[in-house]
């Protein structure tokens, strides 16, 4: 059973978003989605100051039995990627609500305007089947 944060809001593509200080957002991937992906090796990270559309494929995440591509679940520019999960990209594996998280952007609006077309955690739930 999969691990599911009622804090965050998730895509239909498996990643969550989690509102930060101000206008920042942190992105990664649901322990779902980590799940089915396997033993991650290597991240491709969105550039910094790229500035991102929700649906938007801003990267990969490698495993050993496949790759799969990273979408943006809110639009706004990319401020600061995880650069620790370039050494260490098995913590998506370990943590991926936590040291796991993949990119952080800043919107240019408010948080429950930008991610209106996510899922709460009860419907992510329904979704997966949990």
């Amino acid at each position: 059973m999969s691990e599911v944060l009622d804090n965050l809001l998730y895509s239909e593509e498996h990643e969550w978003a989690q509102q930060g200080e101000g206008r920042v957002v942190r992105i990664g991937i649901t322990d779902h989605a980590q799940h089915l992906l396997g033993d991650i090796v290597f991240v491709e990270f969105p550039e910094v100051g790229a500035a991102i559309s929700a649906g938007d494929s801003v990267g990969s995440i490698e495993s050993v039995k496949t790759v799969s591509e990273l979408y943006s679940p809110v639009s706004g520019t990319v401020t600061k990627i995880n650069d620790t999960l370039e050494a260490s990209p098995e913590l998506i594996n370990d943590q991926p609500y936590s040291g796991g998280w993949i990119f952080e952007l800043e919107i240019s609006g408010e948080f429950a305007e930008a991610a209106s077309g996510l899922l709460d955690a009860a419907a992510y739930r329904e979704l997966i089947g949990e």
